[in-house]
């Protein structure tokens, strides 16, 4: 049983229910996790415990949600992800926690920016890049920050709100992306020395708590609007995110 302050595991297990519910029914909001297990845990041992956390959590978006993909803008997009995972493990091998603290409150905020710019491009007569242009620098943009920081969720939501989706299939598709994206760069953390056995029991211990935040999420996707619940998010995300830039 690894040793953790109260703290710590108080964060653990917030982030563990946060996971969940982003995963099933409130895209983005996993983004608040991030800062706060960054600051829970030194920054490059925080990216190995939260990748199973987050992989654990897609197989319950992916089971309940096995038939609304889109798999036409998934294809699109996999190719380039995978580029940017192998960019972001090549830059994550030559960063210390030092390096990697601010770098994650950056791309935290830069996240939550895209989805401020997302939002004020949603009014009925705009239009966002349609295009595979469009796609291989989303694609890019989410591997590069997903393996630096587990942090691609906003930049997912830019892309799926661009395609137009239902609600089920927005998620939907995310899920399934995430779960492949995310399987897919476990070879690179472990080979980093990001996931380990301590890490993994700690995953095992938080298993109840997503779970639970997964079927929050199911309950509350067709319950809640979704608009006041991510300003709060995202408030107390880039709070969090500019301790780190400034830590």
């Amino acid at each position: 049983m690894p040793e953790l302050a109260n703290a710590q595991w108080l964060a653990l297990g917030i982030g563990a229910l946060i996971i969940g519910l982003s995963k099933t029914g409130l895209p983005g909001a996993g983004i608040l996790a991030i800062p706060l297990l960054a600051h829970a845990f030194p920054a490059r041992a925080s990216t190995g415990i939260v990748l199973p956390m987050l992989i654990a959590a897609d197989l319950v978006a992916v089971v309940y949600y096995r038939r609304k993909a889109v798999w036409s803008h998934l294809i699109r997009l996999v190719p380039w992800a995978a580029a940017g995972v192998v960019a972001g493990f090549a830059a994550l091998g030559r960063l210390n926690d030092e390096g990697l603290m601010p770098l994650i409150g950056a791309i935290v905020l830069g996240m939550l920016g895209l989805n401020l710019w997302r939002r004020r491009r949603s009014e009925p007569d705009s239009t966002v890049p349609n295009s595979r242009m469009f796609a291989a620098a989303i694609g890019l943009l989410a591997g590069i920050s997903t393996m630096l920081a587990n942090a691609a969720g906003p930049i997912m939501v830019v892309y799926l709100a661009a395609m137009r989706l239902p609600k089920t299939a927005f998620v939907g598709t995310g899920a399934w992306y995430f779960f492949l994206l995310n399987w897919f760069k476990v070879p690179f953390s472990a080979h980093l020395g990001l996931i380990t056995r301590e890490s993994l029991t700690l995953n095992a211990l938080m298993l109840p708590l997503i779970a639970l935040g997964a079927a929050a999420g199911i309950f509350l996707l067709r319950r809640i609007p979704q608009k006041g619940f991510l300003a709060v998010v995202e408030i107390l995300a880039a709070a969090a995110a500019l301790r780190l830039v400034f830590s």
